[in-house]
């Protein structure tokens, strides 16, 4: 079931962003007056057609649906009828060849606008930013941090949220900025300016990176109550219910939730022997903790939360909410950031000052989309917006096959007056397929690697 339901989510996903890249492409050839042939969702058996006239566009949604495309009439792709030559994609204007390509990847790009103003407007509950324990030696530690500090802005970006402000500071960080300038509110109220100061070696992987931070959560004492059981989890095996206290485990009296968590964790797969008080009455219960790989360590989960009373929840989470006005460029500003971010990442990748551990394929990207689906519909959607502003980033650079590729010709046509030899073309496709290929393979590596 987990499978299927990763699964289904990550082809909701990729159809949708595939499709608005399609329809940015379809709708502005339609514009500039280039003739369509075929619009298709998905690749190979066509399971469904529709189609006008003879002369019209057909429409086809395909039985693979991890892609698409757009057919437009094309000299270099066949015999053109004599009709429709004023309509062929190869005899438009230079600008309008342009326009067209471009569309795909600013389509990608206005989606996530879009998707970004929908979550600031819908709004979004989150864990304040509030510093738990600062251990001494850490990062944080060294730039003046204390617990209680609540993280306001990181480099001006406001940070309502604990994952937000936890986001900007790793993504500045693995940007490469030596200086992240941090504003927090103190537990007296004073707000104040807290400077981390980071090396090249601070920047290379993010588990590593996170750990030499040393931020963490400020969280109280909770007692080791059980709260939601997840489904399909451990914890609903072995017959855990909502309410549970928990007395002891292997004999150990637990005194408090994250000594439980601590045993799991440190219990993958290993059975553990409680004693669980349920309405005044102890009963014995035996559970076997689900084994997880987080980053790069091995650790135990049995899928279920802590009961948090409502009163002490409304004093440790923010309802991050704006009007749709004041949404707009909020939303556009997050857009740019992830794209400036997603460039710089991928430039120091390229360099080697950026571990091959933040490349994501399909694997780790379906898992991203069940895990924020299961999360609700706004975490989703955010995971959508920043799948799209990805997209959106690596279609536009200039790597032949790429719609930035076919730019940079045009770039080039555009300067020496006259087209790029086919010829030519064809040799740095071949190229750029050569690098899209390994790029893909070591993605599919890094996604295996994790798995297993």
């Amino acid at each position: 079931m987990d499978f299927l339901h990763t699964l289904f989510y990550f082809l909701v996903a990729i159809s949708i962003l595939v499709s608005i890249h399609e329809f940015g492409h379809f709708w502005v050839a339609r514009k500039v007056g280039v003739k369509v042939l075929r619009f298709s969702i998905g690749f190979g058996k066509v399971l469904y057609a529709y189609q006008k006239t003879p002369d019209a566009t057909e429409y086809v949604l395909s039985a693979i649906p991890l892609g698409g495309y757009v057919k437009m009439v094309d000299e270099r792709e066949g015999k053109v009828l004599q009709a429709d030559l004023p309509f062929a994609f190869n005899r438009q204007p230079l600008w309008a060849r342009t326009a067209i390509v471009a569309a795909g990847p600013v389509f990608n790009l206005i989606l996530a606008v879009a998707l970004f103003w929908s979550v600031l407007v819908i709004g979004e509950t989150g864990i304040k930013p509030i510093l738990g324990t600062i251990e001494h030696g850490t990062l944080a530690a060294a730039a003046g941090f204390v617990e209680g500090d609540q993280i306001i802005s990181v480099n001006d970006k406001l940070t309502p949220t604990w994952t937000e402000a936890m986001t900007v500071v790793v993504s500045s960080a693995l940007e490469g900025e030596q200086n992240i300038k941090v504003q927090v509110k103190t537990s007296d109220d004073q707000q104040n300016i807290r400077l981390l100061k980071l090396s090249d070696q601070d920047s290379q992987n993010p588990d590593v990176l996170y750990q030499r931070l040393g931020f963490k959560p400020w969280s109280p004492t909770l007692q080791a109550i059980v709260g939601k059981v997840l489904p399909g989890s451990p914890a609903l095996a072995s017959g855990l219910q909502q309410g549970d206290l928990i007395v002891s485990a292997d004999q150990v009296v637990i005194n408090d939730w994250m000594q439980w968590v601590g045993i799991v964790k440190n219990h993958a797969e290993v059975e553990i022997k409680l004693v669980i008080e349920r309405e005044g009455v102890r009963l014995p219960v035996v559970i076997t903790p689900q084994k997880v790989v987080v980053g790069q360590l091995t650790e135990g989960k049995v899928g279920a939360s802590v009961y948090i009373p409502e009163d002490l929840m409304k004093s440790v989470t923010v309802d991050y909410v704006l009007s749709p006005w004041a949404a707009v460029p909020v939303a556009f500003e997050t857009t740019y950031y992830y794209s400036i971010t997603s460039l710089k990442m991928i430039g120091k990748m390229l360099i080697g000052k950026a571990s091959v551990d933040n490349l994501s394929g399909p694997i780790s990207i379906a898992q991203y989309a069940g895990q924020s689906a299961t999360m609700g519909l706004v975490p989703f959607m955010k995971f959508m917006a920043l799948v799209s502003v990805s997209l959106g980033v690596l279609n536009l650079l200039p790597i032949p096959v790429l719609d930035g590729g076919h730019l940079l010709f045009f770039a080039i046509e555009g300067l020496k007056g006259s087209p790029v030899s086919e010829r030519i073309q064809l040799f740095f496709q071949q190229i750029g397929i050569a690098l899209l290929v390994s790029l893909m393979a070591l993605a599919m590596f890094m996604d295996v690697d994790r798995l297993f």
